[in-house]
């Protein structure tokens, strides 16, 4: 829910507390699917899924992906999309039922993916299932939504758009666009660390063509001239680091695997990621504990830590 930002005194408290970030869950079983929701796009991703998806994305790895989360009481857990297969109504009805295992809705906050809008469906069939984890949002116009903890300023983003077959592309839009540099305006004027959350990731080289984000430069300019701390990301399924221009400093894109990944292309076994922030203003770090699944332990490691300054 976007709500008011206070002044910059008001946004001087702690920003060291953890908050998680995983993405492209793809969490959905697909047990049951009619024929007859089959007959568009959808078909070409169910065959995907029958083929090779379903023995990557995996509900064991999920469930050892939620206990290792738990131990590790993150305040707030980011997700950017992904959570479906195919969009259909009954994979936003599983998907509602797993979201309460992530956390409460003031705890979890998510943007859509390209899957969650496979083809164009109404709003009270799909996103509306996802109640209050949504609150706030509505309707596609609900997007860019901002969530305040302490020092922190979480803005989330909506790239998802329905497309035609073989293309994965997303887009923010023009109004989406504008609302977007209004609110990282505001948070930057109040002291607030930004965060952007969104399904694709803006820099052009992380995806193939087709699974780009169309409006990427537009985005690109947007950050460059009004600033943003972090960029976080999924849709690539795998993990990449890179970074853009602001006008106090360079900031980090970071983006990460698939939350379920069994991973049997290199690079591709899920991962999440821990992360905090500390440090004054102007000299602001980012703190990362990278995640990763093991499959001979059928549990979570710590991989690697990472020490990333952001803008001043």
């Amino acid at each position: 829910m976007n709500q008011a930002i206070p002044p910059r005194a008001a946004a001087e408290a702690e920003t060291e507390e953890i908050f998680a970030h995983l993405s492209d869950p793809h969490l959905t079983s697909l047990a049951g699917v009619r024929p007859g929701s089959l007959l568009n796009k959808r078909l070409l991703g169910y065959l995907s899924w029958r083929v090779r998806r379903r023995e990557e994305h995996r509900s064991e790895v999920l469930e050892a992906l939620l206990t290792d989360l738990h131990r590790h009481h993150p305040r707030q857990v980011l997700v950017t999309g992904d959570l479906t297969h195919l969009g259909l109504p009954e994979e936003f009805s599983e998907a509602a039922a797993w979201l309460p295992r992530l956390g409460p809705p003031e705890t979890v906050l998510l943007v859509p993916g390209n899957h969650d809008c496979y083809v164009r469906a109404p709003w009270e069939h799909t996103f509306a299932r996802w109640g209050d984890y949504l609150e706030g949002v509505g309707s596609e116009r609900g997007f860019p939504r901002l969530r305040r903890r302490g020092g922190l300023a979480f803005i989330g983003a909506s790239s998802a758009r329905p497309t035609p077959p073989f293309l994965a592309t997303g887009s923010l839009g023009r109004d989406q666009l504008r609302r977007l540099e209004h609110l990282l305006r505001e948070a930057g004027e109040a002291g607030l660390v930004r965060i952007l959350l969104i399904h694709h990731p803006p820099l052009a080289e992380t995806v193939r063509w087709r699974k780009r984000l169309t409006d990427a430069p537009a985005l690109r300019a947007l950050l460059a001239r009004t600033g943003v701390e972090l960029v976080l990301h999924g849709h690539a399924h795998r993990s990449t680091l890179g970074e853009l221009p602001t006008p106090r400093g360079r900031a980090p894109v970071i983006g990460v695997p698939s939350a379920s990944a069994m991973g049997h292309k290199p690079g591709r076994r899920a991962r999440y990621h821990l992360c905090r922030v500390h440090g004054e203003r102007g000299a602001r770090r980012l703190e990362v504990v990278v995640r990763g699944y093991e499959p001979s332990r059928g549990a979570f490691v710590e991989v690697e830590r990472r020490s990333l300054p952001l803008p001043g």
